[in-house]
């Protein structure tokens, strides 16, 4: 059974266009009816979801782009906070391409594999423990992101701090402060991107050095038969 939530979720924080404000509706309706998020967090939820419904298009996808395209520290590719742009990156991208076609998974997109709308698509046709651990994973990642844009008071913050609701399991508060070290980059400011962005070509092939464990750990679990869990009632 799909996890309509996670597939929702995929949706909002992909890059806004005309359909996605069309579907909102539905989509919103699924998010605000998933009893595994808070009545808090449902609540904050709230705004981007009506945001994104009725703001102007040309809008949402200016600011899309200014948060997550511009801003490497802000990045939805998983991978690139774990790895930057070096070689280690390219083969965990292999294993992961190779562990979606493995679950009969081929994302019809041009974005990486380890974006995160592209991942959570992925998740919301794995069983649902499958789907909270590999979450649990990149706890961390996802809270980095949530703290970095509640300093920018952007109306995204409340879907991060959902998916970690989702996951159920507990963040590494060592690897979130790690994460917070880099320094944020003004998306403004031309030149300094340039410098940021200026990293090792990423190469798709083996890794030589086996890897980073989080990254290995991560799609080990994705391999891992699981059963199937309870779905919590319906309100």
């Amino acid at each position: 059974m799909m996890d309509r939530t996670l597939k929702a979720f995929s949706a909002i924080l992909s890059y806004p266009t005309r359909e996605l404000q069309a579907a909102m509706p539905e989509i919103a309706g699924v998010i605000l009816s998933d009893r595994r998020l808070t009545t808090s967090g449902r609540g904050c939820l709230r705004t981007l979801l009506d945001h994104l419904a009725e703001a102007d298009i040309y809008t949402l996808q200016e600011t899309y782009v200014g948060l997550f395209d511009r801003s490497r520290t802000l990045s939805l590719n998983l991978f690139e906070h774990v790895h930057g742009e070096s070689r280690d990156r390219g083969g965990a991208m292999v294993d992961l391409v190779e562990t979606y076609r493995a679950a009969g998974f081929d994302p019809d997109t041009a974005e990486l594999p380890d974006h995160l709308p592209v991942l959570l698509e992925f998740l919301s046709m794995r069983p649902e423990a499958e789907a909270r651990e590999i979450l649990g994973d990149t706890g961390h990642i996802l809270t980095a992101l949530e703290t970095r844009l509640v300093r920018r008071e952007s109306l995204y913050a409340p879907a991060f701090a959902a998916l970690r609701q989702i996951s159920g399991q507990q963040v590494d508060g060592e690897a979130v402060a790690e994460l917070l070290e880099e320094p944020e980059t003004d998306p403004d400011d031309l030149e300094a991107l340039d410098a940021v962005w200026e990293e090792t070509e990423v190469t798709f092939g083996p890794d030589p050095n086996g890897g980073c464990p989080q990254v290995r750990d991560m799609l080990a679990k994705m391999d891992k038969p699981v059963a199937p869990a309870s779905r919590p009632a319906a309100e």
